[in-house]
């Protein structure tokens, strides 16, 4: 999915989180088969509080979350990822729930172990990383509460 203009992906990230929080953390539309959290943050530059829906990939019985800063297929990360990085903790929402969790950006060797045991030999990934010409950050969220 190609970069939106920004003021067409905050619209976007609105409805989202408004249909995830009326739906029990369903959503429609692209997103409807994946599996959606909402993560809150904090803007690095402006300190102003964020909450932002991005697909996640559980582990360990749901106690982890792995999530991927794509950005469509732009050439820049996130704004997402800068603040993410920069937080040792968040809360986010998923389903009825909002827990907290531990936030660790992944190191190269940790996110291709974990980027292959995602998405194994399918080749769709590996094509769409490749078209953003750069590689696709990583975190992963672990719940604390």
């Amino acid at each position: 999915m190609p970069l939106m203009p920004r003021d067409e992906a905050i619209d976007f990230n609105r409805r989202v989180i408004e249909e995830f929080r009326s739906n029990a953390g369903r959503v429609g539309g692209i997103l409807a088969d994946s599996l959606v959290i909402l993560v809150h943050h904090v803007g690095i530059r402006t300190g102003i509080a964020r909450t932002t829906p991005l697909i996640c990939f559980p582990f360990d019985d749901q106690r982890r979350y792995a999530v991927i800063g794509s950005n469509g297929d732009s050439p820049v990360h996130p704004a997402w990822c800068a603040n993410l990085a920069a937080m040792a903790s968040t809360t986010v929402e998923l389903g009825e729930e909002t827990f907290a969790v531990t936030v660790e950006p992944l190191d190269d060797d940790t996110r291709s172990r974990l980027w292959s045991e995602l998405f194994g030999e399918t080749t769709g990934p590996d094509e769409f990383a490749a078209r953003t010409g750069r590689r696709l950050p990583m975190f992963l969220l672990t719940r604390t509460t």
